[in-house]
């Protein structure tokens, strides 16, 4: 969700700031600001919008100094306007504030400032902060910040510099993520570690409940009890891998994630398949053989795209693996209080690491005792770093808010966990290696697939216009259709809905007239007849019907309106391959109707706040 980035050293802050933001747009924003420093002189420049507008107002009224702290704001408190755009200072002027987060009490706390007589600027929750620190700060910008997130309830990221101490940051931490880089020119301050890359060559994560200071030469983690925390500094390269944020060839990120999903899912499994045992292996879980074996029951907790993989993964545990899963969302699941017995593990899948209500539904597993895991695909990250063992994608990086590649990643690393387990019960090892064989020739059933796409383009012009659609499917196919209604919503706006096939006669079939498509996901499998009989349905009806099927399958060619074949595959591999279809039509629709495919509306990539 929203950036931080924070320098001080010996070059110009301003161009590193703009720079590092800039890295952190595809999170979602919408609005961006910096302040600089030169002595005891603080420049504040901030605009609502892109960061393009905050680049122009730079262009005529430059921010000169060696330190300083910059925002890109999703806005939670108040709208997208100049006045709410971070930093927010304090009424004196002295102190300046970045936050990722939501402070929960903030009314509370500006009411007993407007009592003191303080006048806000701003509709935001951050600038009670900006306040508050200003009232503790007798000196010492350390203090006052500790003091001040002490009144705090709710979640945070803080950076804050002091005109009275120049080139000094202090930064702290609760429940949103925090990083220290550390570099040749000076000390770095950011919300991710793929802000500073190019910059810093080490980096230190923060945990929740510290507070950090530091400036050119120096840094230092402090706890609440403001005792110095011992950190290790790591290389930077570990966490980032080959992080290249360009678009290459490509017009947009989203377009070339899709087209890295061969590579990405190769780079999945690289490793972890297992000849000799028929089987998959994981150095990350952290669990014995025995702990594994005494697993009775899995809870997957996820939010979005992620909850999808989950759907996916429940249909694979049962089958490869024949143990019972629950899916969760994560913010519904934080919240409740279920019996879960000892041989229960929670497994949390995100792709950023970061997702708010998936750590504090991970969080709250691990307080009760119960073994936590986590596929993710962020090294470092908060949920990375928690989770008792897990699993990355190994994906790369992945900037388009619409996930894609990160989706079939997490499904692949789903069908190896549950061979994995499937091995360790009753799963034969011909039958292993049989998984195996499927899982390696994955990245070229995608290539193969990925040659759909201009034949998504002229369904796409030919369904350009509309404004409802419907996606259905069965069994491993229904998560998929809701992923592919999802797609559509997020980047081309255009309502969308997913349901499994059977339930479209319990309501959804009252939207279908001619003007609402139906996307069908019916390649070759055991419901195949069932869902042919729903697309006669929708087919009474007038409805038009895109059907993503097996080659050359005339039964449906005699029904359905616009074709879109894939390659065979096992039916649990079939919301990998599925999914490249409604991707690329998802992609294409938004292009026609002229949306930011990259940057949609309203959303972001990493949720931070609840």
């Amino acid at each position: 969700m929203c950036g931080i980035i924070g320098f001080t050293g010996s070059r110009e802050a301003a161009p590193i700031l703009v720079d590092g933001l800039k890295r952190l747009e595809y999170r979602g924003y919408d609005s961006a600001g910096l302040i600089t420093g030169t002595g005891s002189s603080l420049h504040l420049r901030r605009r609502a919008g892109r960061l393009v507008e905050l680049e122009k107002l730079l262009a005529t009224q430059p921010a000169a100094g060696t330190y300083g702290i910059s925002h890109t704001r999703w806005a939670t408190h108040g709208g997208a306007t100049d006045a709410n755009a971070h930093p927010h200072l304090s009424a004196d002027s002295t102190i300046a504030v970045v936050h990722n987060g939501v402070i929960e009490n903030y009314l509370q706390l500006k009411k007993q400032l407007q009592a003191d007589g303080v006048q806000f600027r701003s509709e935001t929750d951050t600038e009670v902060l900006a306040h508050l620190i200003a009232h503790y700060y007798q000196g010492d910008l350390l203090l006052a910040v500790r003091k001040t997130v002490e009144l705090v309830k709710g979640t945070y990221g803080l950076a804050v510099v002091c005109k009275h101490e120049p080139g000094v940051l202090v930064g702290a931490r609760l429940g949103s993520p925090l990083v220290i880089g550390l570099g040749d020119d000076g000390n770095y301050l950011a919300s991710d570690a793929s802000a500073l890359a190019g910059y810093a060559d080490k980096v230190v994560y923060l945990n929740d409940r510290q507070i950090c200071q530091l400036d050119a030469e120096s840094w230092v983690i402090r706890n609440q009890d403001m005792d110095t925390v011992d950190a290790t500094a790591h290389d930077i390269q570990h966490y980032l891998g080959d992080y290249d944020a360009g678009k290459g060839d490509y017009p947009h990120f989203m377009l070339k994630e899709i087209y890295e999903q061969p590579e990405a899912l190769a780079n999945a499994m690289r490793g972890r398949l297992d000849d000799a045992d028929a089987t998959a292996h994981f150095g990350g879980l952290n669990l014995t053989a025995q702990q594994l074996r005494a697993t009775d029951r899995v809870i997957m907790t996820a939010c979005g795209t992620s909850y999808h993989a989950g759907l996916v993964g429940e249909y694979l545990f049962e089958e490869l693996a024949r143990m019972p899963v629950e899916v969760e969302y994560a913010s519904e699941f934080r919240y409740r209080n279920p019996p879960i017995d000892r041989s229960t593990v929670i497994l949390a899948i995100t792709q950023s690491g970061e997702t708010a209500d998936t750590l504090a539904a991970m969080r709250e597993a691990k307080r009760m005792g119960h073994t936590s895991l986590a596929i993710c695909n962020a090294v470092g990250s908060s949920i990375a770093r928690e989770a008792c063992g897990g699993v990355y994608l190994h994906a790369g990086p992945e900037i388009g808010v619409a996930s894609t590649k990160a989706f079939t990643s997490q499904c692949a690393v789903l069908t190896m966990l549950a061979l994995y387990f499937g091995r360790t019960r009753h799963l034969s090892a011909p039958q292993g290696q049989k998984v195996i064989d499927e899982l390696r020739a994955l990245p070229d059933v995608i290539r193969q697939t990925l040659r759909c796409h201009d034949r998504v383009k002229d369904i796409a012009r030919k369904y350009a216009d509309m404004r409802n659609c419907l996606y259905l499917g069965r069994q491993y196919l229904y998560p998929a259709a809701l992923e592919g209604a999802l797609k559509l919503k997020e980047i081309s706006y255009v309502h969308a809905e997913g349901y499994a096939a059977a339930e479209m006669k319990h309501g959804p079939i009252a939207l279908v007239d001619a003007d609402t498509p139906s996307v069908f996901l019916v390649p070759r499998g055991q419901v195949f007849d069932k869902v042919m009989s729903n697309m006669q349905e929708i087919k009474a009806r007038g409805g038009p019907v895109i059907a993503v099927c097996s080659p050359n399958d005339a039964e449906v060619a005699h029904i359905a309106d616009d074709l879109i074949p894939v390659p065979d595959v096992p039916e649990y591999l079939q919301p990998i391959v599925c999914s490249i279809p409604l991707q690329l039509l998802a992609y294409e629709i938004a292009l026609l109707k002229g949306c930011d495919v990259d940057k949609p509306r309203n959303l972001a990539k990493s949720v931070t706040v609840e």
